[in-house]
């Protein structure tokens, strides 16, 4: 049995800051718990833009705390997220958030991130495996 807080991971590895500035995710557990997925706290911050491709994984979101605006860049289609909603990427769908203000959720990944993904140019996260060795890529 696994018990952890946020406040236990805030300031460790596991308490992770986008070069972008644009958000921060407390990963609460990893691949390295290896329970096939990975579940974190996000806040992305107020007025900026966050550009996604999740190609190697599937994400499910849900807000908690803000409001951003959703869009999927591949229809154009947009969505108002707000407490209570859940988003989920199950068409790995190019997207972007919009955050009207500070926008915190809860967000499960399979496959399970490592910790050290960060999004590269094109907003994807890369396939790590737990071992270091990058994955094949989507």
């Amino acid at each position: 049995m696994i018990v952890r807080s946020f406040k236990d991971i805030e300031g460790t590895d596991r308490h992770v800051k986008a070069a972008s500035g644009t958000w921060e995710s407390k990963r609460i557990v990893l691949a390295k718990e290896r329970v096939g997925f990975s579940l974190h706290e996000t806040t992305l911050y107020a007025g900026t833009e966050t550009s996604m491709w999740y190609a190697n994984h599937i994400e499910a979101v849900l807000c908690v705390e803000g409001e951003a605006e959703l869009t999927n860049d591949e229809t154009g289609e947009k969505h108002w997220i707000a407490p209570g909603t859940m988003y989920l990427l199950n068409g790995h769908e190019k997207h972007t958030l919009r955050p009207k203000t500070d926008f915190r959720c809860v967000c499960v990944f399979n496959p399970p991130v490592t910790g050290r993904e960060d999004h590269d140019e094109n907003g994807i996260y890369p396939l790590l495996t737990e071992d270091g060795t990058d994955a094949p890529q989507a």
